[in-house]
C-alpha cells in the first residue's frame, strides 16, 4: 500500500544476515517496565508465571475461541516482575565469574515440523523452498533490511521435519494434541527456536510462547504454513506471521498491549494503541497520547504489505529479554 515499496525487491533478492555485529547492552533502553517490575528486593525470590501464556495473530474478522492474542494487566505485570527476577539472577551469576557476558549478537538455530494430514499440498505438504523463504524474511525484518531498527538476531534453519499424523492436524491451541505434539517433537534448548507448521484452528495465523526460566515442552512457535511467502493466505502470506510470533517468543507484547493507558507493550518508542489494527490504515490514531497508532510495526495486526518495523526499544527488549531467558 505504498509503504513499503522495496520490501518484496528485496526479499526477492534473498537479503540475509544470520550474524549482526550490533553492540545493545543488556539494558533495558527504551523500555518502560511496570510498576511492579523492580518492586521485590534483591534477595527476594520472584516466582515464575505459572502459564506458558501464548499470544496470537488473528486474521481479520476472525474469532478465535480460545482468544490467546492479549494477557490481561495482571499477567503482563507477573511478565515484567519476572523479567527483572531473571535479570538480578543473571547478573547475581555473572558475578561469581559463572557465566559469559551478555550477547550482543545472536544467531538462533531453527527446527522446522512441518505438521502434515497427508502427502498433498492441501494437507500440509508445503515445499522445502517456502522454509527456505521464510528464514529469509525473518534474517530480513530482525537485520532491519526492510527498514526498521537492526536487531541482533539472526536465524540459521538447522532441520526441516515432516510428520504425518492426522490427529495433529489442523493444530488446535491449547489442546492436548498440541502438547503431544510438541512434547514428542521439540528439539535442542532454551536457545533453539523450534517451528510448527500446518492448518490452525480457529481462525488463527499463528501463536507463540513468551520465554521462560525453565525449559518448557510448550516453548515455540506455531505458524499456518500457507503464511509462508508464497502461501495461500491472500494477504497474510509473506511470511510476517512468522514474523511476529517470533516477536513473542523474544518477549515482545502486541503493540496495543493495554491499550492508552498503563505501561502499554512496555516499550517506550512505540506509541500507544487503542486497539489492533487490520488491513493498513494509514493515519489511524486511537490514543490521544503523542503519535499516530503503529500500523508498520510487525507486533500489530495489519496486512503483511503494511508491516515493516521493529523500534529500536523492542530491539533492546528483545536482546535484554535473550539474555535473562534464553543465553546459555
Amino acid at each position: 500500500m505504498g509503504l513499503r515499496p522495496n520490501l518484496l525487491t528485496r526479499r526477492a533478492a534473498g537479503v540475509a544476515s544470520t550474524t549482526l555485529a550490533l553492540l545493545l547492552s543488556t539494558a533495558a533502553v527504551g523500555v518502560v517496565p511496570a510498576a511492579s517490575a523492580f518492586s521485590a528486593a534483591p534477595s527476594e525470590v520472584c516466582a515464575e508465571p505459572a502459564d506458558v501464556h501464548s499470544d496470537a495473530r488473528i486474521k481479520k474478522g476472525g474469532i478465535a475461541k480460545h482468544e490467546p492474542n492479549e494477557l490481561t494487566a495482571k499477567q503482563v505485570r507477573e511478565r515484567e516482575a519476572d523479567l527483572a527476577a531473571a535479570l538480578r539472577e543473571r547478573a547475581s551469576f555473572r558475578a561469581g565469574a559463572q557465566a559469559a557476558a551478555p550477547l550482543a549478537s545472536v544467531t538462533i538455530p531453527v527446527v522446522v515440523h512441518v505438521i502434515q494430514r497427508d502427502s498433498t499440498r492441501a494437507g500440509g505438504n508445503i515445499p522445502d523452498s517456502m522454509i527456505t523463504s521464510q528464514i529469509s524474511v525473518l534474517n530480513q525484518a530482525y537485520s532491519g533490511a526492510t527498514g526498521g531498527a537492526a536487531t541482533a538476531f539472526g536465524f540459521q534453519l538447522t532441520k526441516i521435519n515432516r510428520v504425518t499424523n492426522p490427529a495433529w492436524y489442523p493444530i488446535v491451541q491449547g489442546s492436548s494434541a498440541e502438547r503431544s505434539m510438541k512434547t514428542s517433537l521439540r528439539e535442542g534448548g532454551k536457545n533453539t527456536l523450534n517451528v510448527y507448521l500446518g492448518e490452525l484452528s480457529d481462525d488463527l495465523l499463528g501463536w507463540a510462547t513468551f520465554p521462560q526460566r525453565k525449559l518448557n515442552s510448550m516453548d515455540g512457535v506455531v505458524v499456518l504454513s500457507e503464511s509462508l511467502p508464497g502461501g495461500t493466505a491472500a494477504n497474510y502470506n509473506q511470511g510476517d506471521t512468522g514474523t511476529h510470533e517470533v516477536g513473542h517468543w523474544l518477549n515482545l507484547y502486541h503493540t496495543f498491549q493495554g491499550g492508552c493507558s498503563g505501561s502499554g507493550d512496555s516499550v517506550s518508542d512505540t506509541p500507544a494503541e487503542a486497539s489492533p489494527a487490520f488491513q493498513c490504515p494509514t493515519g489511524r490514531d486511537t490514543c490521544a497520547t503523542a503519535g499516530l497508532d503503529p500500523i508498520t510495526n510487525f507486533m500489530d495486526y495489519t496486512y503483511d504489505s503494511c508491516m515493516y518495523q521493529f523500534t529500536a526499544g523492542q530491539a533492546s527488549r528483545m536482546l535484554t529479554a535473550w539474555n535473562a531467558y534464553r543465553a546459555a
